[in-house]
């Protein structure tokens, strides 16, 4: 889904940096072999999540939502040293694609895959993050939210894709999904405990800071 034209989609990626191949051949195989291709983060995206990661550094990263891996190769490029991101999703099948990709990326070491459903995975994990990325299903992204803002250290980030719905949140008329996100965008903007602003970038993304 995006909610920007794809003449400007066009222009972005042609004015910003360079793909990375394996990224490349992550998109390929992505539109090659699932159904909703469609979801996987693609260029310009991917260019904004690695470049926020390397700005923040994160030791700790928690990604909601893993698919093929494409964002999750992006974020793990600006973890630290000694950094962990954890990644979680629902469905296995795509761990046979998403892991040779890993591995080529030579971050293999620094993702942990946890498989399951993230609503019961996210209690279990003992960590404080740095940052979090939300890209799973809509519907909980205000559970999701509750789960990890105490597990997010202060002053760290949560970035959440797809917060414009193909602009449909700003309809009157709202499907369930698209009523789940403009709750949820809400929630973001009246919770004291965040600064938060949404990027339209692609199908837009808010970026929350935690005070």
């Amino acid at each position: 889904m995006a909610f920007t034209s794809e003449i400007l989609d066009k222009y972005l990626e042609a004015h910003s940096s360079d793909e990375d191949p394996i990224l490349k051949e992550v998109s390929r195989e992505t539109f090659l072999k699932t159904q909703m291709p469609q979801m996987c983060s693609g260029h310009v995206q991917g260019v904004f999540l690695e470049m926020v990661s390397r700005m923040i550094k994160p030791r700790r990263i928690l990604e909601i939502g893993t698919f093929t891996g494409y964002a999750t190769i992006c974020l793990a490029k600006g973890l630290t040293d000694d950094g962990l991101l954890y990644t979680l999703d629902i469905n296995e099948e795509l761990e046979p694609i998403f892991h040779k990709y890993f591995v080529q990326s030579g971050l293999s070491d620094k993702i942990k895959f946890i498989v399951g459903n993230a609503l019961h995975n996210i209690p279990n994990i003992d960590e404080k993050f740095d940052l979090v990325f939300i890209d799973a299903d809509k519907s909980n992204y205000s559970n999701y939210y509750d789960l990890i803002i105490d597990k997010v250290n202060t002053g760290g980030y949560i970035l959440s894709d797809n917060v414009l719905w193909s602009g449909k949140v700003m309809e009157d008329k709202k499907d369930k999904d698209t009523l789940s996100i403009h709750l949820f965008n809400e929630k973001l903007k009246a919770d004291p405990r965040i600064q938060n602003v949404i990027i339209p970038i692609r199908d837009g993304v808010n970026l929350a800071r935690k005070l």
